[in-house]
C-alpha cells in the first residue's frame, strides 16, 4: 500500500478554482448568503414589505381614528335655531340705527311645504338624499379639489351635513367644525329618519330677506303658504339657498342671468330625477317674486341700510354670510344720523308730500335713491333707498338698471384733459374749444358705422364751447368728443374715478358720452366725490369698526387708500365747467344750496329717471327720482308725474339735492373751491367756419339765456324721447336711423334773427308762464314758443314735440 492518501471526490458544484468552501458540521444548517445592498436608484424603491406594512398601518390608523372621532362626538343640543345672536347696526355716534335679532322664522312639517318644492330642493343641493349614506366622502374630496384648482368653492356636503351645521354647530370655516359635523352626521343619519332630517333642513335653511326656513322664504317672496308653492317657485327659492345675496332678481337685477341659470339648474335637475315630465319643465316659466316683503322689523330707512352695510361686508370679504347670520356682531357704520334725516326730510318735503296716488297714476310710479359722500375720506354719510323697506324691497341707491343719462358727460371731458386729446383738426380739448353743436351731425372719426345723435327737441346750436354744451348738454357735441378722446379711455377713465368695471352697458363705443350705462347711484357719488377730491379716489365705506361679541379688533377692515386716478388739472376742470352748469345752465335750482356747487343734470330714456350728481368742496351727493310699477317691478315713463309734464333733473332732483346739501351742511362754514385748471383753460378761442344747420332749427340759439333749472314746457307732450344716448344692440351704434314712435316737429318759422316759433307768442320783456321756461328775450306763453334768445328749460321738450320723439343712437334730451 502506498502511504498517499487517497484523493477526495469533489463536492457537487464545486470546482478547484471556487474559494473555499467553509466546513459544515454534521447536523449544523448551513448560513444563507446575506442579500446584497441595493445601490443606485434602486434604493429610492421601497420593498413590497415597506409598502404593505405603511398600507396597514394607515388603516389600523384611519381605523382607529374613526373609532375614537366616533365615541367621542356626540349629537350636541340644537343652539344656533334656538340661541341664535343678533347684530346691531349703530351709526356713526353709537346711536342704535336698527338690530335684526328678531328671526323671520316658522316651523313648519313637512307636509306642509309642496312636494314640488321639496324635490326643488333636492334637485338644487342633494339628488342622491334618499338612496345616499349620510356623509358623501368622494363629493368631499371633489369639492376640496374644485376649490383648490379654482373651479369654484364648492362644499360637497349632503343635506344631512348642511342640516348639521345649521343646527347644532357654528358656521365659522374650521377643521374642528367639519370633523364634528361629519361625526354628527353619521350618528344622526342612524337615529333620524331621512324625512325628519329633511324636515330640519328646510326650516333652518336661510333664503335671503331675513327669512329663514321655507314658510318664512315663500312668504318673503311670493306671499303664500310653503304647501302652495309651485314646482317653478320651489326651483327659485332653491336657487336662492346657493347665494341668497346674489340671486335676488329685486335686489340685484344685475344678477338676474346667473340666478335663471341656476334656476333652470333646479328645474334640469327636477326632470333628470323624474320630478317632472318633460311637458311640465317646459311649461314653467319664471316666477317673478314680490317688490315688497312682509315687515321684520327693518321698516323705513333701517332696511335699506343694514342691506347696503351687509353687501359692502360680503363683497368686500369681511364677512360671510354664515358668519353673519351666526350673529353677535356689533357694526358701527359711517353713516350720520342729523344727515341721514335730513335727506329723508329733503325726498318727501321735494317729492312724495307732492304726489296725488289717489287722482294721479303716475305718481304712484315715483321712486328716489340718493348717496351723500365725504369726498376726503370716502365715507357714505347719508343713503337714501326708498319709501319703506318693507313696502319697496329694491335699495334705489344701490340698484344698477337706469341708464345715468348726461350725468355721464363729465366724464368724458375729464378723460379730454387727462389725456390730452384733441378735436379733428387738431385744436387741444379744453372748456373754451369749439364744437359743431349742428343737431343729428354725423361724428367724425367713427369706424363703426354712421353715428349722428340728436339733440334735444331737435335743436341745431351750431358752433359752441365745451362750457356751453355742458350747460346745454349738446349731445351731438359730447358724441364728437367721445370720438376724439377715444370710447375706450373714456370708459377706463370713468372706471378710475369709480364706476365698477361690471357696470352694464359701459361699453366703448361714442353712446357712451351719452349715459347709456346704468351705474347705480351710488357708484356716481363715488365718481362725483373723486372729482371733488381733486382726482384723488378712494374706494367708498360705509363701515367705521366691527366688534364680535363685544371684543374690540375681532374683525379686520379693509384700509381706506387713496390714489391719484387723473391729474388734479383734469379734476378740477371739470369742476369750473360744472360749476357754469350750476351758474347758467340747466341746474340753477342747486343754488338754492347757498354756496359753491358743481354739478350735472341728466335723464334716462324715455323719463324712467331723472338725476342730479353734484358736490361742493365738503359733500357729494348724487340724487335720482325713478319711475317703476310697483306690481310687476317694470320702469315706467314719469310723464305727467307730481303734476308736470315731465321730471328733469334740474327740477325735483335738483332740488332735493339743494335743500339736503343746505341742511346737511348747515352750521358749517362755505368754502370756494380751491382749483387747479389745465393749461389754456381760460383761453378763449376762435370758432370755425359757421357750419351748415338743419332747415328750420336756430344756429345761434347757443347764446340764448339762461334755463329755468328744471320747469317743463307746457307743450312738451307725453311720450317724448327722454335721456341722452339709446342704447344699441350689442353696445354698438347702429347706422342712424330715427327709430319710430313720432317726429319732432318746430312748427315755426326761423328768420335772420334765429327766433324760431313753435305754436306760441312771443312778446318782449314778459315773464314765464305755467309753462315755467324762462329766456332773455321775452316771454314763452303756454305754447312753448321759444324767441331769439333761444333759451330751453332744464331737459323739457319745446312747444310742438310730439309723443314718441328718438334720437338717432342719441337720447333727444339734454339735460
Amino acid at each position: 500500500m502506498s502511504d498517499q492518501p487517497e484523493p477526495q471526490q469533489p463536492t457537487q458544484g464545486w470546482t478547484p478554482t471556487d474559494p473555499e468552501v467553509p466546513e459544515v458540521a454534521e447536523g449544523e444548517k448551513a448560513k444563507k448568503p446575506k442579500r446584497p445592498r441595493r445601490t443606485g436608484w434602486r434604493r429610492l424603491i421601497p420593498t413590497w414589505r415597506l409598502v404593505l406594512g405603511t398600507f396597514v398601518l394607515g388603516i389600523l390608523l384611519v381605523i382607529g381614528l374613526f373609532a375614537v372621532g366616533y365615541y367621542t362626538v356626540n349629537i350636541p343640543a340644537a343652539n344656533a335655531a334656538a340661541i341664535k345672536q343678533s347684530n346691531v347696526y349703530l351709526y356713526a355716534d353709537g346711536s342704535q340705527l336698527a338690530r335684526d335679532g328678531e328671526v323671520n322664522r316658522e316651523n313648519v312639517t313637512l307636509a306642509q311645504i309642496s312636494k314640488d318644492a321639496q324635490h326643488a330642493v333636492l334637485a338644487a343641493e342633494d339628488r342622491d338624499f334618499y338612496t345616499e349614506s349620510a356623509v358623501d366622502p368622494k363629493a368631499m374630496l371633489r369639492a376640496g379639489w374644485n376649490t383648490v384648482t379654482g373651479k369654484g368653492k364648492q362644499s360637497g356636503s349632503t343635506i344631512t351635513q348642511q342640516y348639521v351645521k345649521n343646527y347644532y354647530l357654528a358656521q365659522e370655516q374650521t377643521v374642528t367644525r367639519k370633523v364634528k359635523e361629519f361625526f354628527i352626521s353619521i350618528k344622526l343619519d342612524r337615529v333620524k329618519s331621512k324625512a325628519e332630517i329633511l324636515e330640519g333642513y328646510l326650516n333652518t335653511s336661510y333664503a335671503g330677506r331675513n327669512s329663514y326656513g321655507m314658510q318664512a322664504a315663500a312668504q318673503a317672496y311670493y306671499g303664500v303658504d310653503a304647501v302652495d308653492l309651485t314646482a317653478g317657485q320651489g326651483a327659485y327659492l332653491a336657487a336662492l339657498l346657493n347665494a341668497p345675496s346674489e340671486y335676488d332678481v329685486i335686489a340685484h337685477p344685475e344678477n338676474r342671468p346667473a340666478a335663471l341659470a341656476r334656476w333652470n339648474y333646479v328645474l334640469d335637475g327636477m326632470v333628470k330625477k323624474d320630478w317632472l315630465t318633460e311637458s311640465e319643465r317646459k311649461a314653467i316659466t319664471f316666477p317673478e317674486p314680490k317688490q315688497s316683503i312682509v315687515s321684520t322689523g327693518l321698516s323705513g330707512q333701517r332696511g335699506y341700510l343694514v342691506k347696503a352695510v351687509n353687501d359692502y361686508l360680503f363683497d368686500n370679504k369681511i364677512l360671510t354670510e354664515d358668519e353673519l347670520q351666526a350673529g353677535g356682531y356689533r357694526i358701527t357704520t359711517t353713516l350720520q344720523k342729523p344727515k341721514q334725516d335730513a335727506f329723508v326730510k329733503a325726498v318727501n318735503d321735494q317729492v312724495m308730500k307732492k304726489l296725488d296716488k289717489k287722482n294721479n297714476k303716475v305718481d304712484n310710479y315715483v321712486r328716489a335713491g340718493g348717496v351723500a359722500i365725504d369726498p376726503a375720506s370716502g365715507k357714505v354719510l347719508a343713503m337714501y333707498g326708498g319709501i319703506d323697506y318693507t313696502k319697496q324691497y329694491v335699495n334705489n341707491a344701490t340698484r344698477r338698471d337706469y341708464q345715468d343719462g348726461s350725468t355721464f358727460k363729465p366724464f368724458v371731458f375729464t378723460s379730454a384733459v387727462q389725456n390730452g386729446s384733441v378735436t379733428q383738426d387738431g385744436r387741444t380739448i379744453t372748456p373754451n374749444a369749439y364744437y359743431d353743436g349742428t343737431n343729428k351731425r354725423p361724428v367724425q372719426g367713427w369706424s363703426g358705422g354712421e353715428y349722428a345723435p340728436e339733440n334735444e327737441d331737435q335743436v341745431s346750436y351750431g358752433n359752441v364751447t365745451v362750457r356751453t354744451a355742458t350747460n346745454k348738454s349738446v349731445n351731438s357735441v359730447y358724441a364728437q368728443m367721445a370720438v376724439d378722446v377715444g370710447p375706450a379711455k373714456i370708459k377706463q377713465t370713468a372706471i378710475d374715478l369709480g364706476l365698477p368695471s361690471d357696470t352694464p352697458d359701459l361699453n366703448p363705443y361714442p353712446s357712451i358720452a351719452l349715459g347709456t350705462s346704468t351705474a347705480s347711484v351710488l357708484d356716481m357719488t363715488e365718481a362725483y366725490a373723486t372729482l371733488a377730491n381733486h382726482g384723488r379716489h378712494g374706494t367708498y365705506t360705509i363701515i367705521g369698526k366691527i366688534t364680535k361679541d363685544g371684543e374690540e379688533g375681532s374683525v379686520t377692515l379693509p384700509k381706506q387708500k387713496t390714489k391719484q386716478v387723473v391729474s388734479r388739472e383734469a379734476a378740477d376742470t371739470t369742476t369750473a365747467v360744472l360749476q357754469s352748469v350750476v351758474s347758467e345752465g340747466t341746474a340753477t335750482a342747486a343754488l338754492a344750496a347757498g354756496r359753491p356747487v358743481a354739478g350735472k343734470t341728466g335723464t334716462a330714456e324715455e323719463d324712467t329717471a331723472a338725476w342730479f350728481a353734484g358736490y361742493t368742496p365738503d359733500l357729494a351727493t348724487v340724487v335720482s327720482v325713478m319711475g317703476q310699477d310697483p306690481v310687476t317691478g317694470k320702469h315706467k315713463s314719469l310723464y305727467g308725474a307730481l303734476g308736470l309734464a315731465r321730471i328733469n333733473g334740474g327740477g325735483a332732483p335738483a332740488e332735493i339735492w339743494a335743500q339736503f346739501t343746505k341742511d346737511a351742511l348747515k352750521g358749517k362754514e362755505a368754502k370756494e373751491f380751491d382749483l387747479q385748471l389745465m393749461d389754456g383753460a381760460d383761453e378763449q378761442q376762435l370758432p370755425p367756419a359757421d357750419p351748415q344747420t338743419d332747415p328750420g332749427t336756430d344756429a345761434g340759439q347757443d347764446n340764448g339765456g339762461t334755463p329755468d333749472g328744471g320747469q317743463e314746457t307746457p307743450g312738451a307732450s307725453e311720450g317724448t324721447t327722454a335721456t341722452e344716448g339709446t342704447a344699441t344692440t350689442g353696445g354698438a351704434p347702429t347706422d342712424g336711423t330715427t327709430a319710430t314712435g313720432g317726429t319732432t316737429t318746430t312748427g315755426g318759422t326761423t328768420d335772420t334773427g334765429g327766433t324760431t316759433t313753435t305754436g306760441g307768442t312771443t312778446d318782449t320783456g314778459g315773464t314765464a308762464t305755467d309753462g315755467g321756461t324762462t329766456d332773455t328775450g321775452g316771454t314763452t306763453t303756454d305754447g312753448g314758443t321759444t324767441d331769439s334768445g333761444g333759451t330751453t328749460d332744464s331737459g323739457g321738450t319745446t312747444g310742438g314735440a310730439t309723443p314718441g320723439t328718438t334720437g338717432v343712437l342719441g337720447m333727444s334730451r339734454r339735460d
